[in-house]
């Protein structure tokens, strides 16, 4: 079983810090495997759960490109996929930082997916839920205490 340390998202940094992940993260769409690595990266920021991205040559799924943009303060400018795997399509469930602020130099090319647009996520052996709303993109595991933002009323704090 997968053990995670006990962590407050209230207590993540400000600007966010970028981590290593040591678990495998393994991700499904339309029961085939979209993403599968013990290479992922994880940004940690105040009142957010983990958003983890993957390395694109442990990506199995295909992403197409979808119009449109938007810009973090931290990491920069992202792009979207639409994931196509096991005949589904889930729209606009994928994003990355081409040219991400040096800060997060590591993360270029690097795919993130919302785990609420996946069958499954999972870090490690352990289930993932989405982050509330249908904003952000972090993946809240047991581990997580403190309140998570994305509810309503919890965007601009």
């Amino acid at each position: 079983m997968t053990d995670l340390l006990r962590e407050n998202v209230q207590s993540y940094p400000r600007p966010p810090a970028l981590e290593p992940v040591p678990q495998q993260i393994t991700i499904r769409l339309g029961g085939t495997l979209v993403a599968q690595t013990t290479g992922a990266l994880r940004v940690l920021e105040t009142h957010h759960a983990p958003s983890y991205y993957l390395p694109p040559d442990d990506i199995h799924a295909t992403l197409r490109p979808v119009q449109g943009s938007s810009f973090c303060e931290w990491k920069g400018v992202a792009r979207y996929f639409d994931v196509i795997a096991g005949g589904k399509t889930a729209s606009r469930a994928a994003w990355c930082y081409d040219s991400p602020t040096p800060g997060f130099a590591a993360l270029a090319g690097y795919v993130a997916f919302y785990a609420g647009l996946m069958d499954e996520a999972w870090v490690g052996d352990l289930r993932v839920i989405p982050q509330p709303g249908d904003f952000y993109g972090g993946w809240v595991t047991p581990n997580l205490d403190g309140q998570i933002k994305g509810a309503p009323g919890t965007r601009h704090w």
